[in-house]
């Protein structure tokens, strides 16, 4: 398994979107839900339209087994709002192409952000770019690391930071900043 980093540019992260928004809906449609909710590609691929017209996720973690109820930023839900309108309750959010009413697949998805790294240069990208972008920049904007490994389901602060990237930040800044 690679391990993978959040993307930490806001103005990047408006540029994928863009890109996304043009090439299809549904590509960015699944980058928006990954970087707004911090849910793993595992949670969000299965994902209906009944559940886009809740305001919250309610759903049990594939990895864990354990139960999670998270509320919906409201940019999700007034996107989600767009993107479901005359869809079907039963219908997945991320329909492939293949067969009738079936989700795009893990390969799928990685294959879909790949493509967008490679347009802007991103390296160390894959599907979990995506809960590691939501984790940075709401550490960024709460500095509250107790919430964020509460909302991601760690165990230790440490790991959390060290998940989401900050460590790696605080070690280029030293080393940016050194001199001898």
């Amino acid at each position: 398994m690679n391990f993978v980093q959040p993307i930490r540019d806001p103005e990047v992260i408006r540029e994928v979107k863009r890109y996304l928004k043009e090439q299809n809906e549904r590509n960015y449609m699944l980058f928006v839900t990954g970087i707004n909710s911090g849910l793993r590609i595992s949670d969000i691929l299965p994902l209906r339209v009944s559940d886009a017209k809740k305001s919250y996720f309610k759903i049990t973690e594939i990895k864990t087994g354990k139960d999670k109820y998270l509320d919906m930023t409201p940019q999700l839900q007034r996107e989600f709002k767009k993107y479901i309108e005359g869809k079907e309750d039963h219908e997945f959010l991320f329909k492939s192409r293949e067969g009738i009413n079936k989700p795009i697949g893990r390969s799928m998805a990685y294959k879909i952000l790949r493509k967008a790294a490679k347009e802007f240069d991103l390296i160390d990208i894959g599907t979990h770019t995506l809960r590691k972008t939501f984790g940075y920049h709401l550490y960024k904007q709460t500095g509250d690391v107790a919430l964020l490994q509460k909302i991601l389901n760690h165990s230790e602060p440490a790991f959390t930071l060290r998940y989401i990237g900050i460590d790696q930040d605080a070690m280029n800044k030293a080393i940016k900043d050194f001199r001898i």
